[in-house]
């Protein structure tokens, strides 16, 4: 492919998710408090995880860091979303699209690896508990996360050199709240169909391979616990469960989306919600509110920013003393 860069489209028309009015209005102020509990709600596991030590363990170590990709993928397109519900144009430049494009790829790319990091946490937790400090130390934990960043750098470049020297010198409106890329190439003044078939070969051989391995650390674990007695089935498969769904929500519209040659239809922006917006929020319900000790860590945070300052007797002698006056 010449390295020319043949664009002479300057900014994308992005036409978003309704162009009625009173609906822009609802998704504006719906979209809003969805954003805000994303970021609070894992900003808060944040805290939790770096603060308390009785979560500085590999699990929560590993939940700290998709907390913090979950924040990173809700607010590479949101807030520009949610201030396009105000404005008449809707429009991103052509510099800005690509930069979507780069970050949602890149965050996605991450959370898959630190997805699987999770579940193959949980499978040496469960089915090798002596060796669980040996195998998840420190290093492997660290190594776990670098690799994250790592493959969703390689996956995003990699996705971004079949696009970036496309020719765009017509159509520039995108049927989407952001710059999806499936849309985008769509636009481009030549065949795609070949640019097509290498995004769909990289983004299939991610999503299918890291699916493949969480579904069957999942299957490991559950068929582990059933030989051992049907109280531990129960609980495990009543976390799992949670788990598996989170995971169905995140990889379901991504393998829809960018597992075979692009044919947008209407569905896919709002599948593309899933991934972008609904899971933030799910993964800290997910993995907090279903967990006894990080939901007493959390009660400790708000017991100790939200109860009112103690006074001091000297204080409560001085009110006293200004009463009887």
């Amino acid at each position: 492919m010449d390295k020319t860069n043949y664009s002479v489209v300057s900014e994308f028309v992005l036409l978003g998710l309704s162009s009625s009015q009173e609906l822009q209005l609802f998704f504006f102020v719906f979209f809003s408090a969805l954003y805000i509990a994303i970021i609070l709600g894992n900003l808060l596991i944040i805290i939790a995880v770096t603060s308390d030590s009785s979560l500085h363990c590999p699990m929560y170590f590993l939940l700290g860091n998709l907390s913090f990709l979950d924040i990173c993928q809700a607010s590479f397109a949101t807030p520009k979303m949610i201030a396009d519900f105000l404005s008449e144009h809707k429009t991103i430049s052509f510099g800005g699209c690509i930069a979507q494009i780069f970050f949602i790829h890149l965050f996605t790319g991450g959370e898959m690896v630190i997805l699987v990091s999770m579940a193959y946490d949980r499978y040496v937790a469960i089915c090798k508990p002596l060796h669980y400090m040996t195998i998840m130390n420190q290093n492997t934990c660290a190594v776990m996360v670098a690799i994250s960043w790592a493959v969703g750098l390689v996956h995003t470049l990699s996705q971004l050199s079949f696009t970036v020297n496309l020719a765009f010198c017509g159509p520039n409106e995108v049927d989407s709240f952001f710059c999806d890329l499936p849309r985008v190439v769509k636009l481009a003044c030549i065949d795609s169909y070949l640019t097509e078939i290498l995004i769909v070969v990289n983004s299939g051989i991610l999503s299918l391979s890291t699916f493949s391995l969480l579904v069957s650390s999942y299957v490991i674990i559950l068929v582990t616990v059933w030989f051992k007695s049907s109280a531990a089935m129960d609980k495990a498969f009543s976390t799992l469960s949670a788990h598996i769904m989170v995971v169905v929500l995140f990889f379901g519209p991504c393998i829809f989306i960018y597992v075979w040659p692009f044919t947008t239809c209407p569905l896919d922006k709002i599948l593309a919600i899933f991934y972008t917006i609904f899971t933030p929020i799910l993964n800290p319900i997910i993995y907090t509110l279903r967990n006894r000790d990080m939901k007493a860590v959390m009660r400790k945070i708000a017991a100790h920013y939200l109860r009112p300052p103690k006074m001091s007797g000297m204080s409560l002698v001085a009110i006293k003393l200004k009463l009887l006056k």
